[in-house]
């Protein structure tokens, strides 16, 4: 008769002016509003805010792009806003781009080999960038 809810993750929140480096798992929704630098996963969504940025790997449900992604992405919904960019590789069965919004990189059909074998070093990306707003934004 009463089924048993199942227990929900909380929002995790990075904050502006914030740097991770290394593997990071989220349990539920996170909002990256600082610099993420190496391999992402998440079950649930990752939303990069405007000033946030990620360079790695992700491999999540959805991925919402207002920032800044360099990187490897799979995932099964991606959305570019209009003051998002995404650089890199990625597999996903839906993508919106939003006027405005950049995608530069390649959509490739079989589903990317992430996050599978161990964790690389810090400063996973092969370029060496750091997260540079000003470059991301175009100015």
């Amino acid at each position: 008769m009463f089924k048993k809810k199942k227990p929900t993750a909380a929002l995790t929140f990075i904050a502006q002016g914030t740097k991770l480096t290394g593997m990071t798992e989220f349990s539920g929704d996170a909002l990256i509003g600082g610099e993420l630098n190496g391999s992402v996963y998440s079950e649930a969504n990752i939303t990069i805010e405007l000033n946030g940025c990620i360079q790695g790997e992700v491999k999540c449900h959805e991925l919402k792009v207002s920032g800044f992604f360099n990187g490897k992405l799979a995932c099964d919904k991606l959305i570019i806003t209009g003051s998002g960019t995404l650089e890199g590789e990625i597999s996903c069965t839906s993508m919106e781009i939003y006027d405005g919004g950049q995608f530069i990189g390649t959509r490739v059909k079989e589903q990317l080999m992430l996050l599978d074998s161990a964790p690389k070093a810090a400063g996973v990306t092969e370029g060496g960038q750091d997260c540079d707003f000003a470059e991301a934004a175009g100015a």
